[in-house]
C-alpha cells in the first residue's frame, strides 16, 4: 500500500513531534530506583521525610525505602550480603559489621569520593570504625550518618526534689542509691530505664559497657569465654536486681527506641544509652522533659574503661548493587555537611545528626542549641576499641567483639541475660547456659 504524499517539512514536524513525545518516555527510562534499608531510628526517619530535596536535585534517581526495627534489620542485611542476593543499593549497617563484610569483599570500598565531601572532616575515631585498616582491602567501606558514645540522662528536677547532687564521674553503685530515692511507680515515674529487649546490639550494648567498667571481658587472651567470671555475675546480679526494683514493667521489650519514648514522656528518673538521643530529648518539641533534662558520662564500677561504647549507623554500598553510581551520589549527600545544615535549618540544629564531621562541633549555631556538644565529642573520641578493658584481651570493639561470631553469641547471650530480668531463671542459670553455648560455637569455629 502507498503511503501518503507528506511534505518534506511536515515530515520535519513530525519527527519532532515524536522526539518531543519520547522525551518524557526516555527520561523515565534513564531514571534510576535505589533501594535504601535503614533502621527505624528518629534520625533515619527525618532523613526519608527530606528525600524529597535529593530527588528534586537528582531527578535521574528515585529512592525505595525499607524501614526495619534493628534486629530485624540486621538479620535481613546479613543474609542479603552473605548470599549477595542484591535486594538493596544501600544498607544502613555499622561500625561491627563494616571491617568484617568488607574483608570479606561484600562492601564497594568509597576511594573515588568528590573533593567537596572533605573526608579529612569525618572525626577519626568514627571513620577508623568503618574502615578496614591495614592489608590490600585497606580502605574506607561505609560512609557515617551519625555516630554515638554513651551517656547518663537524667531529669534535674527530680534530682533536685530528692536532694541528689550529680556528681562529675557516678558510678553504678550511686547510680542505683538514686534509682530507690527517685522510684514513683504509683505516679508512673519509674527510678532508672535501661534496655532488656535481646540483641547483640540492643541489650548487650549497655551490659557490655557495664561488663567492662566491673571489670569484665567476654574472652581472655586465649580466646576463653569469661562468661562464667565473678565480674560478669556481679555485673548482670547488679542489672538484674536493679531493673526488678525499679525498672519500668515489661523491660524485656525495651530497646533504644521504646526507652527513648518512655524518658521523653517523663516516665524514667534515669537513663543510661547512646548520646544520639540528647538532641531529641533536648527538643521541646519531641521530649515533655526538655527544659529538665540533666546529663553525665556513663557510670562506672570498678574501672572508667570500656564504660562508654562506640558506634556509627552509617551508610554503605553492597557489591551486589548495579546501580553503585547512583546509590554512591545519595550516601554522599546524606552524610554531607550540606545534609547536617539542612537538618539544622529545617528540623533545629539540636535535631542534626551528630558524631561524625568535626565541622559540625564548630558550628555556633549547633554549639548554642545543644548544650551537650562539647560532652559527647570527648565521649567518642575517647573511647578506645583498641583497649577496652581492664584486663586484656585479643579483639576489638568496646560494647561487642568484631569477629564474624559476635552477631550470633551476642545474641544468644542477650537473649539468656533478658530470661533472668524476665524471671524465668536465676543470672547463675542464665550466664552458665552462655559460657557453654559460647564456648561451643568458638569450638565450631576453630578457635
Amino acid at each position: 500500500m502507498r503511503l501518503p504524499h507528506i511534505t518534506k517539512s511536515r515530515r520535519h514536524l513530525l519527527s519532532l513531534a515524536s522526539v518531543a513525545a519520547l522525551a518524557p518516555l526516555s527520561a523515565q527510562v534513564s531514571a534510576e530506583t535505589i533501594t535504601v534499608a535503614t533502621v527505624n531510628n528518629a534520625d533515619m526517619v527525618v532523613m526519608q521525610s527530606l528525600t524529597s530535596e535529593f530527588e528534586k536535585a537528582h531527578p535521574d534517581i528515585t529512592l525505595d525505602w525499607v524501614v526495619l526495627e534493628e534486629n530485624v534489620l540486621r538479620q535481613r542485611l546479613t543474609t542479603d550480603v552473605a548470599t549477595q542476593g542484591g535486594q538493596f543499593d544501600i544498607m544502613t549497617i555499622g561500625t561491627y559489621e563494616v571491617p568484617i563484610w568488607a574483608k570479606h569483599g561484600w562492601l564497594t570500598k568509597l576511594d573515588n569520593l568528590p573533593e567537596d565531601y572533605q573526608v579529612d572532616d569525618l572525626i577519626k575515631p568514627v571513620r577508623d570504625g568503618l574502615s578496614v585498616t591495614e592489608g590490600e582491602k585497606k580502605g574506607l567501606y561505609a560512609l557515617p550518618f551519625y555516630g554515638e558514645s554513651s551517656m547518663l540522662y537524667y531529669r534535674k528536677d527530680l534530682f533536685e526534689q530528692a536532694g541528689i547532687e550529680m556528681p562529675e564521674q557516678p558510678t553504678w553503685s550511686q547510680v542505683n542509691d538514686w534509682a530507690a530515692k527517685l522510684n514513683s511507680a504509683d505516679e508512673g515515674v519509674y527510678g532508672i530505664c535501661l534496655r532488656g529487649k535481646p540483641g547483640w546490639g540492643e541489650n548487650m550494648a549497655v551490659l557490655g559497657t557495664m561488663v567492662n567498667s566491673f571489670g569484665g571481658r567476654w574472652f581472655n587472651e586465649e580466646w576463653e569465654p569469661q562468661l562464667d567470671s565473678p565480674a560478669w555475675s556481679e555485673a548482670i546480679n547488679f542489672y538484674v536486681d536493679m531493673m526488678g526494683k525499679y525498672g519500668p514493667p515489661g523491660a524485656t521489650s525495651n530497646g533504644f527506641n521504646e526507652n527513648l519514648a518512655l524518658f521523653s514522656s517523663g516516665k524514667c528518673g534515669m537513663w543510661v544509652d547512646a548520646t544520639s538521643a540528647a538532641g531529641k530529648l533536648y527538643n521541646p518539641k519531641e521530649s515533655s522533659v526538655a527544659d529538665k533534662l540533666g546529663f553525665a558520662p556513663a557510670p562506672i564500677a570498678k574501672t572508667e574503661k570500656g564504660s562508654h561504647w562506640l558506634w556509627s549507623w552509617a551508610l554503605a554500598i553492597p557489591e551486589s548493587s548495579k546501580s553503585k553510581d547512583a546509590a554512591q551520589t545519595f550516601i554522599t549527600w546524606a552524610t554531607s555537611q550540606e545534609y547536617v545544615n539542612l537538618v539544622g535549618e529545617r528540623e533545629g540544629w539540636a535535631s542534626i545528626p551528630p558524631g561524625t564531621r568535626v565541622s559540625t562541633y564548630e558550628n555556633q549555631s549547633y554549639k548554642d542549641a545543644a548544650p551537650f556538644a562539647g560532652f559527647v565529642m570527648d565521649a567518642i573520641t575517647s573511647a578506645d576499641p583498641t583497649d577496652p578493658t581492664l584486663e586484656p584481651v585479643p579483639y576489638v570493639g568496646v560494647q561487642m567483639v568484631t569477629i564474624p561470631e559476635f552477631q550470633s553469641i551476642g545474641t544468644q547471650v542477650g537473649q539468656m541475660i533478658a530470661a533472668a530480668l524476665a524471671g524465668q531463671m536465676s543470672v547463675e542459670q542464665a550466664l552458665s547456659s552462655a559460657q557453654r553455648s559460647t564456648e561451643r560455637t568458638m569450638r565450631q569455629s576453630g578457635y
